[in-house]
């Protein structure tokens, strides 16, 4: 039964490395492409199971999360641009991480496309460049990956996300 559940997935696949490079591993993307056969889609979504399909490429994936220990590294040497993708009442109400920019998930696609000056009036902090190490963050994890996901359709190379988010960064900075 889950055979022919997942045999349009399987059928899909030749189309999907000819059309795409990278296939987003969020259910609902997965289940929007396939319909009413989303039990695949489910179940990958279910078990938190990233699958990334790449078409013609040996090369490995390149490490997208950073841990606590690798960003304080970064922001001491101040080689990455640090973006924190929450709303501007939760840096308030919770906190935020020292040497970050404030770009809420909503206007990362349009700021990361403004010109320097813009971006700096409106942000606080120098726009990155598409060859800029840049570390998405957020609460949980979850929108600095969506960030992360934009930057990178916007031609973005060096781009990664801090999967702990401000939640981690305040129990590590309390237990240090």
């Amino acid at each position: 039964m889950a055979q022919k559940a997942c045999s349009r997935l399987a059928a899909a696949i030749p189309w999907l490395l000819a059309n795409r490079n990278v296939i987003s591993a969020s259910g609902r993307a997965l289940s929007n492409t396939f319909g009413t056969h989303s039990r695949c889609a489910s179940y990958i979504y279910a078990t938190h199971k990233v699958y990334v399909l790449r078409s013609f490429s040996s090369s490995p994936l390149p490490e997208t999360d950073v841990s606590y220990e690798q960003l304080k590294k970064l922001l001491a040497t101040r080689t990455s641009v640090v973006i924190d993708v929450r709303e501007p009442w939760e840096l308030r109400e919770y906190g935020n991480i020292p040497g970050s920019i404030n770009v809420p998930l909503g206007q990362v696609n349009i700021a990361l496309q403004l010109n320097p000056e813009e971006f700096k009036e409106k942000y606080g902090g120098d726009m990155p460049q598409p060859s800029d190490h840049i570390v998405f963050s957020c609460l949980a994890g979850i929108r600095s990956q969506k960030a992360l996901d934009q930057a990178v359709s916007l031609g973005y190379k060096d781009v990664q996300h801090y999967a702990g988010g401000w939640q981690d960064w305040a129990k590590c900075e309390q237990e240090s």
